[in-house]
């Protein structure tokens, strides 16, 4: 009789994560991770993917730049999740690319940059992964890839956080990419907004995309990526 209802509402991300993303579409995601980067060796990282299949891409494209990455999936034995977590803790490990199975829970305090390589289908799951960085004390930085399909959630997102997230332009070499309108459905082009030279350049990329999302380019990616 007469019971208590107790609702725990999703906390939020800590003020000290600097949160910003990029608007884009799926064929650029590697190369806006190729870019940054290639300049410098990234360090205590984590980049998480929505599924096992992307997980693998990221990883193969990382360890082709000859970068220290790790990869954490369901498709691994337990031993296995442990000793890429072991090593990733020691430091012998730089970045790890990981489904959600480790957006939770993990004790390391010292993460610098979490990148959500696909936006996260909720806000509490944003919450959880983005939490990874700045504990501790620490500063931390949390990056947002969003295509086009993408854009209803993250927009959900930030009205759960009351702000809008800083929307980094595309570096240049990556073509032009999609505006960030998720109330219509974000599917026309930008016209050189995120171009810094100002002059409307066509895609000519032919994007179509599968039903899982995924871009399938008319040319090869890396002819679109230098």
């Amino acid at each position: 009789n007469n019971p208590a209802e107790v609702k725990l509402a999703v906390s939020k991300p800590a003020d000290k994560i600097v949160q910003a993303a990029y608007v884009c579409y799926e064929n650029q995601k590697l190369g806006i991770i190729r870019s940054l980067f290639a300049e410098q060796t990234p360090e205590r990282v984590i980049i998480f993917a929505s599924s096992k299949i992307k997980v693998k891409e990221v990883t193969k494209a990382l360890k082709q730049m000859k970068l220290n990455v790790g990869e954490m999936h369901s498709d691994l034995e337990q031993a296995q999740r442990e000793e890429v977590m072991y090593e990733f803790k020691a430091g012998r490990i730089n970045i790890l690319v990981a489904t959600d199975i480790v957006a939770r829970g993990i004790d390391i305090d010292d993460i610098r940059l979490v990148i959500n390589y696909d936006v996260p289908h909720d806000s509490e799951d944003y919450v959880h992964r983005i939490g990874r960085t700045a504990r501790a004390n620490n500063d931390g930085v949390a990056l947002t890839f969003i295509s086009e399909k993408e854009q209803s959630n993250f927009k959900n997102i930030e009205n759960f956080l009351e702000k809008t997230i800083y929307k980094i332009p595309v570096p240049e070499e990556l073509g032009e990419a999609p505006e960030y309108k998720p109330k219509s459905g974000g599917g026309s082009r930008r016209k050189g907004s995120y171009n810094n030279s100002g002059n409307g350049r066509k895609k000519g990329n032919g994007n179509r995309r599968n039903d899982d999302g995924k871009a399938k380019p008319k040319r090869p990616l890396k002819k679109e990526i230098k």
